[in-house]
């Protein structure tokens, strides 16, 4: 069964200016952007996920992991630091609409947090908010079928990928597969979902802003859970969405580098042959010179294959 919600006005709107921004994205070469800003996100994406969940080390601890130098802290934050960093580094190995590619991942998120990584919770459970029980999860026999329609209304309905990015996020956390990590899980997922479709997703830090609206962020899931269906919730990520994509767009001077642009274009024509003129009108703020010290660069460097000299030149990808 299709998972219930409804499409607003206020739905509507936020798709309609999601999709102009990322317009604006693919236009300023942001559609991956230059490496500093997305090692730059990529830990405040770790850090604000983790930080949800009660994770205390800070945005230098969490540098000073990924530089593979000597941090203090509790055994367990550091643990679920380097699992995360793990799983984002991995991301181009799962699949989006794989069922057993979601649960490899909730076992690189959870290994040596939890025994059962990677396996659907055997037991019932319930969230419980200060003295009430804010939501009761479906029983352990019933997670599979609803894990299996969850992932078949994300393989072939017709939603916008937007929506169903939005509903598969509500929806993994109201059926609560796993005994802990569903919350970075449902965040993790909707970032690579929306990255299969649009690159720049996976370097936009969508966790930071849900950690700065986190009060927010766990009421639309409770409207939701009172209403029955997720158009709140739906609402409210695409507004997380829409403020994301603008606050990378407002980042001034972005300069991209040779590599930057090398990698770019890869995303841009990926297997297939191309020429410098072709090159050069992807970036049309460099000169010629230029683009032809790129793909030198390129070539001595192994990324790509040259065929032919001069104007006859192409090349491709290795």
């Amino acid at each position: 069964m299709k998972p219930p919600y409804k499409i607003t006005t206020k739905i509507l709107k936020l798709v309609a200016l999601i999709s102009e921004k990322i317009g604006e994205v693919n236009s300023a070469h942001l559609n991956k952007p230059p490496t500093e800003l997305r090692k730059k996100n990529r830990i405040k994406t770790i850090h604000s996920s983790l930080e949800i969940e009660g994770n205390t080390l800070t945005l230098e601890q969490i540098t000073a992991i990924i530089e593979n130098k000597r941090v203090i802290g509790p055994k367990k934050d550091i643990l679920e630091v380097k699992n995360a960093i793990a799983v984002y580094d991995y991301l181009d190995k799962l699949n989006p609409y794989s069922f057993d590619s979601f649960c490899e991942a909730h076992g690189i998120l959870m290994n040596g947090l939890i025994e059962s990584a990677g396996r659907l919770r055997s037991k019932s459970v319930g969230i419980v908010k200060g003295s009430d029980v804010a939501h009761i999860a479906p029983p352990s026999d019933m997670l599979k079928p609803l894990m299996n329609d969850l992932f078949d209304y994300l393989k072939n309905d017709d939603d916008l990928i937007l929506i169903k990015s939005c509903v598969f996020h509500y929806e993994m956390e109201f059926i609560h597969p796993f005994i802990d990590g569903n919350g970075r899980m449902g965040r993790l997922w909707q970032t690579l979902i929306l990255k299969d479709s649009y690159p720049v997703f996976e370097y936009l830090p969508i966790e930071a802003l849900i950690k700065e609206r986190q009060e927010h962020y766990y009421e639309s899931l409770g409207k939701s859970d009172n209403t029955g269906e997720s158009t709140v919730f739906i609402e409210f990520m695409l507004e997380i969405i829409f403020e994301s994509l603008e606050e990378l767009l407002n980042i001034k001077n972005i300069s991209l580098t040779n590599i930057d642009r090398i990698h770019l274009f890869q995303s841009i024509v990926k297997n297939d042959y191309f020429t410098r003129k072709e090159y050069l009108k992807n970036f049309r703020e460099i000169s010629s010179a230029t683009a032809s010290r790129d793909l030198k660069f390129a070539v001595v460097n192994g990324l790509i294959d040259k065929f032919g000299d001069k104007n006859r030149a192409r090349y491709r990808y290795k």
